[in-house]
């Protein structure tokens, strides 16, 4: 079962301060992190006795206190859950790249599967992030962001760019080292340094030249060496390929025992999901949201890259051969990453410099058919697999090109 569903908005006023974004007068409240949360309960006599009083209810993520011994110790159980969904513990969130991130997921991890039951990705754990493509290309004067008609070649100009910056240039040498020193006969690198390096170079490097590199838009006449250049950027031989490729479930799970990588992967699900009503092809209408996520997968054992063939078709390193009779629940996975339209027109706004942001309201795509089992928005009716909307994403209508063109067919303001 892999269900998706969104963050929800919670508040709690004592505990929550305000972020202001850029120009705007606007503030909304932004919840602890929970490194601070914790801290917090922890010096409060009752909050501290009912964490610690949640944790032994559920070892063993026993949601229904079967391991439990006793209707008064069954009671004292549910009391301490429901102070637990009260507190500040059960609304806190992480930031990307922050210190003591993994400590922090695993806070938020321990609260989640304590509360929820549950061992399924549906919310991410980080505090989401309010931007826009259209902010990032006006702080980024020194890239030429030109459509992929043109014959400029975005992604050469983007790796100019970053040799410019010192910040940029100091992070891409951090693992461009390590991603190409090989260690042994048999290993032509360090793969866990060269991973962890990359996180770093898209945790710390401005989006605006890591973005540049990641995301370039290829001419039409230069596609090939352009698009293996794109391919190139994060040294896919040490970070992405393997001997082998393993069973994308297999992944799936070697993923979710790993804080970072099992939250990159929520975070990825949650502002990623397509939807067939949105002008965007995204649920939550953020192409920027979209593309922080997905780069947030780069440098975990999820990491994915884009195929070696034209277009924009991305993967991480596994294949659904040997699925048995979970090859439908593989396929939907799968498919997350390879036929996602809101990923792939994420990428292609960045490419044309566009951002949903800025487009003229225009109707709805329609999709030519639709079955009982779609997953609506804010619909209760859910089906067994939190995938089933993007295979229901897949009946629609529409070709490759139009996954690419759909954002040169809108009116820009």
């Amino acid at each position: 079962m892999f269900l998706i569903t969104f963050v929800m908005i919670l508040s709690f006023p004592e505990s929550g301060f305000t972020l202001k974004g850029d120009g705007s007068s606007s503030s909304r409240p932004v919840r602890l992190d929970c490194v601070k949360a914790s801290e917090q309960c922890l010096k409060e006599y009752s909050c501290s006795t009912r964490y610690r009083t949640m944790r032994q209810c559920v070892a063993g993520r026993e949601s229904n206190f079967s391991a439990v011994q006793g209707s008064e110790a069954q009671g004292e159980c549910r009391t301490a859950i429901e102070a637990m969904r009260q507190s500040t513990l059960n609304n806190c969130r992480c930031r990307r790249g922050m210190k003591k991130e993994k400590n922090c997921l695993r806070i938020f991890w321990s609260i989640y599967q304590s509360l929820q039951g549950n061992d399924l990705l549906e919310y991410s754990p980080y505090e989401s992030v309010n931007s826009r493509l259209s902010d990032i290309f006006r702080l980024a004067p020194i890239i030429a962001v030109e459509p992929a008609s043109t014959k400029q070649n975005n992604c050469l100009n983007a790796a100019k760019a970053c040799n410019l910056n010192d910040t940029c240039k100091k992070y891409r040498s951090s693992y461009i080292t390590p991603c190409t020193s090989r260690v042994s006969v048999s290993e032509v690198c360090n793969k866990r340094k060269c991973q962890k390096a990359l996180r770093q170079f898209f945790d710390k490097v401005p989006s605006k030249y890591s973005y540049g590199m990641l995301f370039c838009a290829c001419p039409s006449g230069d596609q090939t060496a352009c698009a293996e250049r794109r391919r190139q950027t994060i040294v896919p031989v040490c970070s992405y390929e393997d001997k082998d490729k393993p069973n994308c479930l297999s992944l799936q799970n070697s993923c979710k025992t790993n804080y970072i990588c099992r939250s990159r992967l929520a975070d990825f699900i949650s502002n990623c999901q397509p939807e067939a009503h949105s002008i965007s092809g995204c649920l939550r209408e953020s192409y920027a949201d979209c593309l922080l996520s997905y780069s947030g997968l780069i440098g975990t054992v999820m990491t994915p890259n884009y195929v070696r063939f034209l277009g924009i078709t991305l993967s991480p390193w596994c294949d659904c051969s040997s699925s048995g009779n979970s090859k439908p629940d593989c396929d939907k996975f799968s498919e997350y990453f390879t036929n996602n339209r809101c990923l792939r027109n994420a990428i292609q706004a960045f490419g044309n410099g566009t951002d949903v942001g800025v487009w003229q309201p225009q109707p709805p795509i329609q999709p030519t058919a639709l079955e009982p089992s779609i997953t609506r928005r804010g619909g209760k009716d859910r089906t067994g697999n939190g995938l089933d909307s993007l295979s229901d994403m897949n009946k629609l209508d529409l070709g490759d090109d139009s996954l690419y063109n759909i954002c040169g067919t809108l009116q820009v303001k």
